[in-house]
């Protein structure tokens, strides 16, 4: 096996347990679609184990995005971006905006209108995310703020807190996110430097 195989291989685990927190399922959860043990599930997304083409064929369905993507490998020198939409829950859709397992991950939510009473689940999970509304309303829950984000209007937050994002009764949402793994943030330049 090449060096850069052994490479790509070796990032799968992270990129697996990236895509897994991204839908909100739990190894169970996974373990359950896959037919894959939540043990083995864990060791692979630890990195202590490398997964066969036999797991990450189910993986790769489940996750909603090619082998390519999965394991990160290298480009044929075709420009064009295969951007597979993920289904997410109750009737969301995910576009993956970037194609690397490592550094800031870009994202495009669409979510349809909401007609839920439930109280909203807040998740946490390390990283950094910024978010910019497209088109439409986003209800947002950071820890004790409750905020409601226009088109044109952005929030940043650290993952750690708690929290949710969701359309509200007026109609679907559109928007970017930007996520940073360990506390990773975007580096946002307000100004181009005056010269001296």
């Amino acid at each position: 096996m090449s060096d850069e195989a052994a490479r790509a291989l070796d990032a799968v685990g992270l990129r697996l347990k990236e895509l897994r927190l991204q839908r909100g399922v739990t190894l169970a959860e996974l373990a359950a679609q896959t037919g894959i043990s939540t043990s083995t599930l864990s060791r692979l997304e630890a990195g202590l184990r490398r997964p066969t083409l036999e797991q990450l064929l189910p993986l790769a369905k489940v996750h909603g995005v090619t082998l390519d993507e999965l394991v990160n490998a290298p480009l044929t020198g075709d420009p064009r971006i295969n951007l597979r939409p993920i289904a997410g829950q109750e009737g969301a859709m995910i576009l993956p905006l970037t194609r690397r397992p490592e550094g800031i991950q870009a994202y495009k939510f669409v979510l349809p209108r909401s007609s839920s009473r439930q109280e909203p689940k807040l998740r946490s999970h390390q990283g950094y995310d910024w978010v910019y509304v497209l088109n439409g309303s986003l209800r947002v829950i950071i820890g004790d703020h409750d905020l409601l984000l226009k088109a044109g209007e952005a929030a940043e937050f650290d993952t750690r807190t708690p929290h949710w994002f969701g359309a509200t009764s007026a109609g679907p949402v559109e928007f970017l996110s930007l996520v940073g793994r360990q506390g990773q943030r975007a580096h946002i330049r307000a100004a181009p430097k005056q010269k001296s």
